[in-house]
């Protein structure tokens, strides 16, 4: 059973992380500012405690799971952010909602030991890569947000549901797809010439390495294309989708497959 293999302090840690993300998710029409606030506030800090606990505690893991509940964090991290500098930015329910699965998510498939005697270029490696991720879900979400207010003036409701002016939300939007190119571009530098000292072989082309290459190089044209066509709107939107799901593919597909449907450590 998978779940075994995860300690009894991460479960409870992320258990806890869960239920506190349940109350503004479930109850963010009835709840105060204040009140939303502060359990959200409790649930991020009780899920960086469960991927610390993961990371670092009695039986070190990471997996596909872990990679989508750090993603999620930083998102999270980010929004809290973003709320100082906008406060009338509205995702709370949605996010909590996304924190709240993506812990569970990480409980139940905790990955696979880290050993102990890898190389110093391996977490240089994955933190720009689960930073890239964070930056390229961070530009997701508003994407969403960015549609979802296109879709409300269209509409002619009384006023945006992301609580945004959708310039705001496309400029956003662009520049977390920026920064996520630069550091997924770092990434690739990393694992393409100096794989011999993170992995301690030569570069070889699989899946993960493919499907990194192909959402580089759509996050690549989104970019060229913004800059030389002006592309925005719907045509943006698609091609941050596109790239977000072949970088979601790339290692979180891998790790999947290896971890969930082949049963044997990557």
């Amino acid at each position: 059973m998978i779940l075994s293999s995860a300690s009894p302090a991460s479960v409870a840690l992320s258990v806890a992380a869960a239920t506190a993300y349940a109350v503004p998710a479930a109850a963010a029409a009835r709840l105060s500012e204040g009140a939303a606030r502060a359990a959200l506030l409790v649930a991020w800090v009780l899920h960086g405690a469960a991927l610390a606990w993961g990371l670092v505690g009695d039986s070190p893991r990471f997996g596909f799971a872990p990679a989508i509940s750090v993603t999620a964090w930083l998102v999270l991290t980010v929004y809290a952010v973003e709320r100082q500098v906008f406060p009338q930015l509205q995702a709370r329910w949605v996010l909590a909602a996304l924190g709240a699965a993506a812990v569970l998510l990480a409980a139940v498939f905790p990955g696979t030991p880290l050993h102990v005697n890898t190389s110093a270029w391996l977490p240089l490696h994955w933190a720009l890569g689960i930073a890239s991720y964070g930056l390229f879900a961070a530009a997701v979400v508003h994407a969403w947000l960015m549609q979802r207010t296109e879709h409300t003036m269209r509409m002619a409701t009384a006023e945006p549901q992301a609580g945004l002016p959708l310039l705001t939300l496309e400029r956003l939007t662009f520049r977390f797809a920026g920064a996520g190119f630069v550091l997924l571009t770092a990434t690739l530098v990393v694992g393409v010439f100096f794989s011999e000292r993170v992995y301690g072989r030569a570069f070889r082309w699989d899946h993960k390495s493919v499907f990194s290459v192909l959402a580089w190089v759509a996050f690549a044209l989104l970019l060229l294309g913004r800059l030389r066509f002006g592309w925005r709107g719907r045509k943006a939107v698609r091609v941050i989708y596109i790239g977000s799901l072949l970088l979601l593919l790339a290692y979180v597909g891998s790790r999947f497959v290896l971890e969930v449907v082949l049963r044997r450590p990557a």
